[in-house]
């Protein structure tokens, strides 16, 4: 017996669903897609086959994911949000190039923007409404604007990381270290 919920007007081919999902109304999910669990998939979404979902996404409303396409785990994309996976689309062209948007652990995609083919968006970064993200953002990047640029850089609890020390300490209680511009979590 299945341990999640598929509303009974989406239309759901895949049966590689984790525990505890959620699949709103008219949403259409192809045979080869992979979900987590935990998922939480709005109402008027499409995902292709080539498609990994991790554990405690949130896709919002009116969102596509085409092949290629990975979420890892706590990843939000926001509604209406926009991929790619072709960076020169032509209609009925056999021989296109696909390209492959990998959205790290715990990052955050908002409503509208747009992720362009082979991008990667780092851990724990956040893409604006509206963005439009035409190379890779690294961890804990605050990226909005068009072409999406940096504009700061966020601890996982969403307050500013300043990256004037080498080391921070983020008023939640975690630890960052900075070197070369390269910030990671401390452990």
């Amino acid at each position: 017996m299945a341990n999640y919920f598929v509303h009974d007007k989406a239309l759901v081919e895949t049966i590689d669903i984790g525990d505890d999902s959620r699949i709103w109304a008219f949403t259409h999910i192809l045979k080869g897609a992979k979900i987590g669990r935990n998922a939480n998939i709005c109402d008027f979404c499409f995902i292709e086959n080539d498609v990994v979902i991790g554990t405690n996404v949130t896709i919002k409303s009116g969102v596509y994911l085409w092949d290629g396409i990975r979420l890892a785990d706590n990843v939000f994309i926001g509604p209406a949000a926009a991929f790619t996976n072709d960076l020169f689309p032509r209609s009925k062209n056999k021989d296109y190039e696909q390209k492959q948007i990998k959205i790290n652990k715990g990052a955050s995609i908002g409503a509208n923007a747009t992720i362009l083919a082979g991008v990667t968006i780092g851990e724990n970064a956040l893409v604006g409404a509206g963005a439009v993200v035409t190379k890779d953002v690294p961890d804990f990047a605050v990226v909005y604007g068009n072409s999406a640029t940096i504009h700061g850089y966020i601890c996982i609890c969403t307050k500013k990381i300043s990256v004037l020390e080498e080391k921070f300490v983020c008023v939640c209680r975690r630890s960052y270290t900075i070197i070369n511009g390269i910030i990671s979590l401390d452990l």
